[in-house]
């Protein structure tokens, strides 16, 4: 077993790889947040309208 230095190429590979997996997490997060108060918030868009007879 041995243990060697890591390469350069293996390093900039790892902080690409770091990005692109918190630019994703954020994403998630973001769509989670939307969804959530999508779902639990009160419904403002829909107009009641009252019948005149």
């Amino acid at each position: 077993m041995s243990l060697r230095k890591p390469h350069e190429l293996h390093q900039r590979r790892f902080g690409r790889n770091l990005g692109v997996g918190l630019t994703l997490a954020a994403f998630i997060m973001i769509i989670f947040g939307l969804t959530i108060v999508k779902v639990s918030g009160t419904d403002f868009g829909m107009a009641t309208q009252e019948v005149q007879d």
